[in-house]
């Protein structure tokens, strides 16, 4: 049983990762509905954080059903990464996360996210900040290091637990690399065979398939997989594997009914969480891929995208639900 503190997550647990403009509540939903073992919110800025800005306030909207859910953050500065701690922790989530690997440059640039490998001494001190800032396990998400000639993630674990996290969670490849390239699991493997290290290692990076998923785990012996791009308008990325795992067989690919069905709820609560407005248009950015692989899908995408009103966006998803023979792949 993989624990982080007290929560208890299962043998293999499948994590949803903290990603920006999309990891929100209507997304963790449907993820959390298709076997997302334990999700993140979208990185909150400590800064906003501490202005109070609305945007960030809004991050930290989390729902008893999403359990358990981590609250990430980031910042540059140790003493408002521990206020916003505190802040953040009065809502009452699983646990507090680390950003220390979003390799954006305005992020990045402005000395948190991934910068913070350049600076590890620094890096030990807010993550400590952070931990005595809170009653609530903290654990880290980063990356192997800012550049091929800086891969310093076993030191990182190493120090980072030393002063408390509960759990590490390493990207596969360096800042530089960004999102380009092969993840690199070696290294994630050598962070878990360390002896000194006792907390659960997951790893992160280019999972995108049950045969992968298997694979990764046996090869590298991580205690679990974050799996983030691949979920992407494919929430049953979470039970294929799952089922791969426990069967070696494929569960079937989801249909057009479930495509449509899941989508409809995922632009429900959306509109519900944000509003008819907004609920549309950041909905707008998920349609290729709930439909990805359907012949002569385009029109209808460009209709969604185009719609402007609820019942005209309901109405084309049952539209596409009604003329599913004209897919030639149902």
């Amino acid at each position: 049983m993989v624990k982080i503190g007290d929560i208890e997550l299962g043998e293999f647990p499948l994590l949803l990762a903290p990603m920006e403009d999309v990891s929100d509540p209507p997304f963790r939903a449907v993820c959390k509905d298709n076997g997302a073992d334990m999700m993140y919110t979208e990185f909150v800025s400590s800064e906003g954080l501490i202005r109070d800005a609305a945007k960030s306030r809004q991050k930290l909207d989390i729902f008893e059903e999403e359990r358990p859910i981590g609250i990430q953050l980031f910042g540059s500065d140790v003493e408002t990464m521990r206020v916003c701690t505190e802040i953040a922790s009065r809502v009452n989530p699983n646990l507090i996360d680390i950003n220390y690997g979003c390799p954006v440059k305005n992020v990045a640039c402005k000395g948190a996210g991934a910068a913070l490998l350049q600076n590890i001494p620094k890096m030990t001190q807010m993550t400590a900040a952070v931990v005595k800032a809170t009653h609530l396990p903290v654990t880290v998400k980063t990356r192997l290091g800012w550049d091929d000639s800086t891969k310093n993630i076993l030191e990182v674990a190493e120090r980072l637990q030393d002063v408390g996290i509960q759990a590490l969670t390493v990207h596969g490849r360096t800042r530089s690399q960004m999102y380009k390239g092969d993840a690199d699991w070696t290294l994630i493997a050598r962070v878990k065979e360390n002896p000194r290290i006792k907390i659960p290692i997951f790893g992160n990076g280019d999972i995108d398939s049950p045969e992968k998923a298997l694979m990764y785990r046996n090869r590298y012996g991580v205690d679990g997989i974050m799996i983030g791009r691949a979920a992407i308008g494919y929430p049953w990325v979470f039970n294929e594997i799952k089922h791969f795992f426990a069967t070696g067989e494929h569960l079937p690919p989801p249909n057009l009914e479930q495509r449509v069905a899941v989508c409809e709820k995922h632009f429900l609560k959306s509109m519900q969480w944000k509003n008819e407005k907004l609920g549309i248009l950041e909905m707008r950015r998920h349609y290729a891929s709930y439909f990805k692989g359907l012949p002569d899908f385009k029109p209808y995408r460009t209709r969604l995208v185009e719609a402007n009103a609820k019942n005209e966006v309901l109405d084309i998803l049952q539209e596409i639900l009604e003329n599913a023979m004209s897919f030639e792949m149902y």
